[in-house]
C-alpha cells in the first residue's frame, strides 16, 4: 500500500501514521519547507526508514497544496489512499486563517488527489459539520446541519461539502467528536475543548475542602473522543471494503454532559464532591442567559473578561449547552468487526489530567517544565507501534526485574508482543509482573539468577536457550549502588568487590553466554544500563561509578567484533530515577528523579534507535567539561562534596549521635542550597 498523508506532523496524524505503517505501507508525508527538520525526529519516533516515511514539500496554500507537477507526474496512479488531515482545529483560530487551511485547502487536496489518480480520498472531517443541530443527527445527514455562525463549524461544513460533491472521486468521510489526549498515556499537544477548564477546577480543588459538596446543572452534552480510539477507527475503516462515499461518526455513543464530566474530573483533582443535577429550566436559564447577555455590548464585554480570567475562552462558554446528540450505529456495528470501541470518559480521565498537570499546564514551575520537556524532547515518547515493528516475535531477557526500571521495560516489551524473560533473585516476587503481562495477552516467563553468582549465571544462559532456542535482546539492568567517600571505605574493600560482582562481572558473565547464539543467528542487541555517574564522576560513587564504568568500556571494545554479524551494543547513561535501589539514601527523598516510566521510554528508544550511547544533555555535557576543562570541573565537584554530607550509616554513626549532628546544621539554608543545587544538576547522583 502507498498512502499520501497531509497533516502527518499534527496530532492526529503522528498517531495514525504509525498505523499505515504497520500495514507494510509507504507514507509520502506532505511537509511545509520550513518543517523539513522535523522528518528525521518523526521517523525515528516511528521507527522507520527514508524508503518507509517519504517527505514530499508541499504548502496547503498553494495550488495542488505546491507538490512539483515531475512529482505527480512520476506517482500518478501509485497511490492507493490519499488522507487529508491538515486543518485548524482550534476555537480560539481567527475566521481567515480557518477559511485558507480548512475550505481552501480541501479544494486543493482534492484536485492534488485527483491529479494523482489516487484509490480513494478520505477526509478527516469533525462533528462540528453538523453545526449546533438541535436534536439528533446521523451519519446520512449533512444539509440539516444547524446553527453555524462561528467560523470553525462553517468551515468544517463547507470543505465537507466540497467533497461532497466530487461524483467521479471514490471518498470517505470521519467525523470525529471532540479528541482529546490518549486514553492509555493522556499524551495530548496543545490545550483545547475540555481542557480550558482544567485550570478552573485545579484552582477550585485548592481552596475547597475534598468531599465538600457543590452543586452545579448538568448542562449540554459534550462528545469526546481519545485519539488512540479515533486513529484506531481511521485506519480500521479506511481498509474495510465496499465502504465508498460514506461517512462515518467516530463519536462516544453516549457522550457525557458538562456537570458529568466537570464531576469526574474534580474528583481525579482531588477537589470537592461536585453533583450534578438534571434539570431543564436551569439549561433554559442558563442559555437564555447567556444570549440576552451577547445581545448587551458591556454586558458581553464583562462577561469575556470574567470568563477569559477563569483561563476559560469566551469562544468555548457558548458550547456548554451544546444541543446535538451523534448517531453511530452504522459506524459502531462496523468497528465491532474490528474489536475498536469508544472507552468511556472515566476510564481514561486520570491520565488525561495527569499528562496535563506535567505537561500542559500554564502555571507549572517554569524550570521543571522546561527539563521535562527537554527530556521528552529527547527520548521522543517512542510510540507502541514503533517499538512492535521492532521486537514482535522476539524473546528479550531482561534482568532486575522485579520493580522500577525493569518491570517497566518488562511490561512494555510484553505489550510489544516480545517473548520476555524476567530474570530476579527471587523468582516469586516477579508473579505480580507475570500476571499483570498475562491478562495484557503477553508472552513472559520467569527464571531465578543471582546475577552476582557464576552458576545462577551459567545456568541462566543455559535455561533460557534450552527453552527458547534464541536471545534478541539483552538488557542488563540488574545493579547494585553505594553512596560512600573513600575516606569512609578503607576498610571496607568487600564494597568494590560486590559492586563489581553484580554491575560488571554479573553482566559480562551473561554477555558472554548470550553472544554465541547471537553471533550464530547474526543479530542481536545488547543494553547496558549504565550511570550518568561514567560521564559526571560525582564524589562518593567511586565504586558504583567504577564498576559501571568498566562494563562501558568493554562494550565500546567488543562492539566492532561483532559489527559484522549484525550484533549491536548500546549504553544507557541513566540519570537517577526513583527506583527501591536509591531508597535506602533519605536524601534522594529531596531530589528531582525521572520516574522509571520515563527511565523506561529511554530504553525503549534504545531498542528502536541502537544508538552507540544514549545520554542526557547534562551528562554529555559533563563529560565535556571533564575533557576540556578538568581542574575546574574538580573545584565543582569538590564544591557538591561539601554541599552533600555522608550519610550516618555511611560514617558509621550511632543514631544519637547522627542526631545531635542534625541539631547544629543550619538546616533551612542549607536544605534551600542542596535543593536548587539538585534542581539545576537534575538527575546526577550526590
Amino acid at each position: 500500500m502507498k498512502y499520501f498523508v497531509t497533516g502527518g506532523t499534527g496530532f492526529i496524524g503522528r498517531f495514525l501514521v504509525p498505523k499505515l505503517l504497520d500495514r507494510g505501507g509507504t507514507v509520502y508525508l506532505l511537509v511545509r519547507p520550513s518543517s523539513m527538520a522535523k522528518v528525521d525526529g518523526l521517523r525515528e519516533l516511528w521507527g522507520a526508514d527514508r524508503r518507509q516515511v517519504v517527505a514530499v514539500e508541499g504548502d496547503l496554500s498553494k495550488n495542488k497544496l505546491g507538490v512539483k507537477p515531475s512529482w505527480i507526474k512520476q506517482h500518478a496512479g501509485k497511490i492507493d489512499h490519499f488522507f487529508h488531515l491538515a486543518a485548524i482545529y482550534d476555537m480560539k483560530a481567527d475566521a481567515e486563517s480557518q477559511r485558507i487551511s480548512n475550505v481552501n485547502g480541501t479544494a486543493q487536496a482534492i484536485a492534488l488527489s485527483k491529479a494523482l489518480k489516487a484509490g480513494c480520498f478520505h477526509q478527516v472531517s469533525s462533528i462540528a459539520a453538523a453545526g449546533l443541530y438541535k436534536g439528533t443527527f446521523t451519519e446520512d445527514m449533512f444539509e440539516e446541519a444547524g446553527d453555524m455562525e462561528h467560523p470553525y463549524f462553517l468551515t468544517k461544513h463547507e470543505s465537507e461539502g466540497l467533497v461532497r460533491k466530487e461524483k467521479r472521486m471514490k471518498w470517505r468521510i470521519y467525523r470525529p467528536g471532540m479528541v482529546v489526549g490518549h486514553s492509555e498515556t493522556g499524551e495530548m499537544d496543545k490545550v483545547d475543548g475540555p481542557y480550558y477548564f482544567f485550570d478552573m477546577l485545579k484552582n477550585l480543588s485548592s481552596v475547597t475542602p475534598r468531599g465538600f459538596p457543590l452543586l452545579l446543572n448538568k448542562a449540554g452534552l459534550l462528545n469526546i473522543v481519545p485519539v488512540d480510539y479515533v486513529v484506531d477507527a481511521i485506519d480500521y475503516l479506511a481498509h474495510l471494503p465496499e465502504q465508498d462515499n460514506e461517512c462515518f461518526f467516530i463519536t462516544d455513543p453516549d457522550g457525557i454532559r458538562v456537570g458529568d464530566l466537570l464531576r469526574i474530573m474534580m474528583r481525579v483533582a482531588g477537589g470537592p464532591n461536585l453533583k450534578a443535577i438534571d434539570v431543564g429550566v436551569l439549561d433554559t436559564a442558563t442559555q437564555l442567559a447567556g444570549e440576552g447577555i451577547s445581545r448587551v455590548p458591556p454586558l458581553k464585554s464583562l462577561g469575556e473578561k470574567a470568563i477569559s480570567r477563569l483561563g476559560i475562552p469566551p469562544q468555548v462558554v457558548g458550547y456548554i449547552n451544546y444541543p446535538t446528540r451523534f448517531d453511530s450505529t452504522k459506524t459502531r456495528k462496523l468497528l465491532a468487526g474490528g474489536d475498536i470501541a469508544c472507552p468511556p470518559f472515566e476510564d481514561y480521565a486520570e491520565v488525561l489530567w495527569d499528562y496535563w498537570l506535567n505537561f500542559l499546564r500554564p502555571d507549572k514551575d517554569n524550570l521543571i517544565r522546561e527539563v521535562d520537556g527537554l527530556f521528552n524532547e529527547m527520548i521522543g515518547r517512542p510510540k507502541l507501534s514503533a517499538l512492535r515493528r521492532k521486537v514482535r516475535g522476539k524473546v528479550a531477557v531482561v534482568t532486575g526485574a522485579t520493580s522500577g526500571i525493569g518491570k517497566e521495560v518488562a511490561l512494555r516489551l510484553a505489550r510489544a508482543d516480545a517473548t520476555v524473560i524476567l530474570v530476579a533473585r527471587t523468582v516469586e516476587k516477579l508473579d505480580e509482573t507475570l500476571a499483570e503481562i498475562a491478562e495484557n495477552g503477553g508472552k513472559a516467563q520467569a527464571y531465578s539468577c543471582d546475577v552476582s553468582q557464576e552458576k545462577d549465571c551459567h545456568k541462566l544462559v543455559r535455561d533460557v536457550l534450552k527453552d527458547h532456542g534464541r536471545v534478541d535482546i539483552l538488557i542488563n539492568n540488574a545493579g547494585r549502588s553505594i553512596r560512600r567517600s573513600v575516606r569512609y571505605s578503607y576498610d571496607r574493600f568487600h564494597d568494590f568487590e560486590r559492586t563489581m560482582e553484580l554491575n560488571y562481572y554479573g553482566a559480562l558473565r551473561l554477555i558472554l553466554g548470550f553472544l554465541p547464539p547471537m553471533e550464530e543467528q547474526e543479530g542481536g542487541h545488547i543494553i547496558n544500563i549504565s550511570s550518568i555517574g561514567v560521564l559526571t564522576s560525582p564524589p562518593r560513587f567511586s565504586a558504583y561509578v567504577a564498576s559501571k564504568a568498566a562494563l562501558d568500556a568493554f562494550s565500546l571494545c567488543a562492539a566492532p567484533e561483532f559489527a559484522a554479524q549484525n550484533v549491536s551494543f548500546t549504553t544507557i547513561h541513566m540519570p537517577l530515577v526513583r527506583t527501591p535501589m536509591i531508597a535506602p539514601t533519605s536524601l534522594y527523598k529531596a531530589f528531582p528523579t525521572l520516574s522509571p516510566e520515563q527511565a523506561r521510554d529511554l530504553v525503549m528508544k534504545a531498542i528502536i534507535a541502537k544508538p552507540k550511547r544514549l545520554s542526557t544533555g547534562l551528562g554529555v555535557t559533563g563529560a565535556v567539561a571533564q575533557a576540556t576543562i578538568p581542574s575546574v570541573t574538580e573545584a565543582f565537584l569538590a564544591q557538591a562534596y561539601d554541599l552533600f554530607p555522608d550519610s550516618a550509616a555511611a560514617r558509621g554513626l550511632s543514631e544519637a549521635e547522627a542526631a545531635k549532628e542534625r541539631e547544629n546544621v543550619p538546616s533551612s539554608k542549607l536544605a534551600l542550597a542542596q535543593r536548587m543545587f539538585a534542581q539545576i544538576m537534575r538527575g546526577v547522583h550526590w
